[in-house]
Order: structure tokens, then C-alpha cells, then sequence
């Protein structure tokens, strides 16, 4: 028997917000603009799976709407929502190319 992971389906209770940040997760990690945002991680000096200082630096807010503010909505945000942003923010990370991230290995380290 195999036993396959399978997401639970938590309810979004800030929809607005929250899509306003999925929206500037999810451009950030395009295949055309991946490379933009690690170059503004590790002018930074940001770690790529620290999402607190990904947004207390404001670097989401270049690939968002105009007038993001990304870590003002985070906050606003229930802890379900919460915990969603920052998973959707780790499944993206994983996805970025394998010679992007072999060139930015620095960041994609865990010490």
C-alpha cells in the first residue's frame, strides 16, 4: 500500500490579502525573474527560507502591486493564513531552476 501526501485543504479567511501576497510570491519566483529577486536576497544578505526578513526587507514588494506592503498584510493576516503564505513561499523556493539555485547556493544554505 502507498501512502501519497496529499495537502490539507484549510480554508483561506482573508482571501483579498491573502492573494495580494500570493501574487508577489508567486511573480518573485517566475522563471524570468527568479534571478532579480536571489540578486535582491543576497545584496541583502537574506537567507532565501527566512520569510521573516524576506518581508521585513521589503524585497516582495518590487514584484507585487503597486503599493504592496507585504509584511503590513502578512501581519494582518489569521496564523492559518500565516502558515499558507509561508508554505507557499517554501514550495516556491524548491521550485526555482537547479543551475539558479547552484549559483546561489550561498542563500539555499542552511548554516
Amino acid at each position: 500500500m502507498t501512502v501519497v501526501f496529499e495537502k490539507a485543504a484549510i480554508k483561506i479567511e482573508m482571501a483579498q490579502e491573502y492573494a495580494k501576497l500570493q501574487g508577489a510570491i508567486e511573480q518573485a519566483f517566475l522563471p524570468d525573474k527568479a534571478e532579480q529577486f536571489l540578486k535582491r536576497l543576497d545584496r541583502k544578505g537574506i537567507r532565501i527560507r527566512n520569510v521573516d526578513a524576506v518581508l521585513a526587507q521589503k524585497v516582495l514588494e518590487r514584484f507585487g502591486e503597486p503599493g504592496l506592503n507585504a509584511q503590513q498584510l502578512y501581519q494582518a493576516l489569521p496564523l492559518s493564513d500565516q502558515a499558507q503564505i509561508r508554505e507557499l513561499y517554501l514550495s516556491k523556493l524548491e521550485g526555482v531552476d537547479t543551475a539558479l539555485r547552484h549559483k546561489f547556493k550561498k542563500l539555499y544554505q542552511y548554516y
